[in-house]
């Protein structure tokens, strides 16, 4: 197994910079840019031979190697640009109906709130958000939780298999097995499932799960997908209709023929899973997952806060809650303006310190942190600083 050293060699980010956001936007290494940037260039050399004789063939294959990493057939997935993408896609394939309602967390991703808001703002239908109190001991109480608000006029369920914002691994096979038994859609946003957490898309059997490759699997930039359940596919549209709507359409014709786009970051999907598997990515999960761990008892102590989560609710993010009174905003710019040290502080309240470990993240980038966090924090007490731009799905 390389170390996080060695991998960092291999990323193309700024070695100034102490890189503690991999969860917003992920990083893409080099090796699997270089693929990238080599199919925009045939893209450019000959565009009709390679969009109008090429990608369609390209795509499937992309889409098998894919299908295979998730646990998926291949035909049951298509090619979005974000997990946004595939739930906005998911949400209104349900027709949904006055009075019907969208049950969720209150721990969802904003984006994808958003999205349900609107839908339902022009449906009539209603999103109702559980809340789930905060520590979070067992998995238990967020499907209590969950379900506590479920009434005879539910039509799905929307959780995230990591909350965005917390950095929680709700426990989406307990939810979407109940959702089924319960005669309910399940709708999971995997934003930061693929490459961070083992998956089997069809043993976990959720109706609609939409992931991105561009986050934990280290893909280029607009690399995500949508997985839909057989007996779901017919009612899904895609952003507009195309070519891909001629018939015989499936689909997969009509969500993936989209006008014409670029497709490269969608082909080096394969690029990316094997740039992973041939770095032993089981153990460089287990490692990054250590630290942290370990990081975010270090910063709950110097903080003086509790944490909000048991361990075992956590992957390779970890969230801790700031003092009283500490401008969030304030905090964030000044550790990246004054320190170059990249790290979101999350949720409308900009209470929460969101640490991201991924293979490149060396102990002296956490220890740099810890190290000015102090001084930053004092500084913060002063004049609240502009909301920083939350990080899109």
């Amino acid at each position: 197994m390389p170390t996080a050293a060695e991998l960092r060699d291999e990323f193309l980010l700024d070695p100034d910079v102490a890189f503690l956001n991999h969860g917003s936007f992920g990083a893409c290494p080099r090796p699997v840019f270089e693929r990238y940037q080599a199919r925009q260039l045939e893209l450019e050399r000959e565009p009709v031979d390679f969009i109008a004789r090429r990608l369609p063939t390209l795509l499937a294959e992309a889409r098998a190697v894919l299908g295979e990493y998730l646990g998926a057939a291949a035909d049951d997935l298509t090619f979005v640009q974000n997990a946004t993408t595939g739930v906005n896609l998911a949400a209104r394939s349900l027709r949904l109906r006055p009075g019907d309602e969208i049950l969720a967390t209150e721990l969802e991703y904003g984006a994808c709130d958003l999205a349900w808001e609107w839908l339902c703002a022009r449906t009539g239908a209603h999103f109702v958000r559980a809340g789930v109190p905060l520590p979070v001991a067992r998995d238990e109480d967020v499907v209590t939780a969950l379900f506590a608000r479920r009434t005879e006029r539910t039509r799905a369920v929307f959780v995230s298999h990591v909350t965005s914002d917390t950095a929680l691994r709700l426990p989406i096979e307990a939810i979407v097995a109940r959702a089924r038994v319960e005669g309910l859609v399940s709708i999971v946003d995997g934003a930061h499932g693929p490459g961070q957490l083992p998956l089997d898309l069809d043993a976990l059997g959720a109706d609609f799960y939409a992931g991105n490759c561009h986050k934990w699997l280290c893909a280029p930039k607009g690399a995500g997908f949508l997985h839909v359940r057989p007996e779901h596919q017919t009612g899904v549209d895609g952003a507009i209709v195309g070519w891909g709507y001629r018939e015989p359409a499936t689909f997969v014709s009509r969500t993936e023929r989209q006008g014409t786009r670029d497709a490269a970051a969608y082909l080096a999907v394969p690029d990316a899973i094997a740039f992973q598997r041939d770095r032993g990515w089981d153990e460089v999960q287990a490692r990054c997952r250590a630290l942290a761990l370990e990081t975010r008892e270090e910063l709950c102590a110097l903080l003086g806060t509790d944490p909000i989560a048991a361990p075992e609710l956590l992957a390779q993010m970890a969230s801790v809650r700031l003092p009283q009174g500490c401008d969030g905003a304030g905090l964030e710019r000044r550790l990246w303006v004054e320190h170059r040290i990249e790290v979101p502080v999350m949720r409308p309240e900009k209470d929460l310190l969101r640490l991201s470990v991924a293979a490149y993240t060396r102990r002296e980038d956490v220890e740099r942190l810890l190290a000015v966090l102090p001084g930053a924090l004092r500084a913060s007490r002063g004049p609240r600083a502009p909301r920083s731009v939350e990080s899109p799905a």
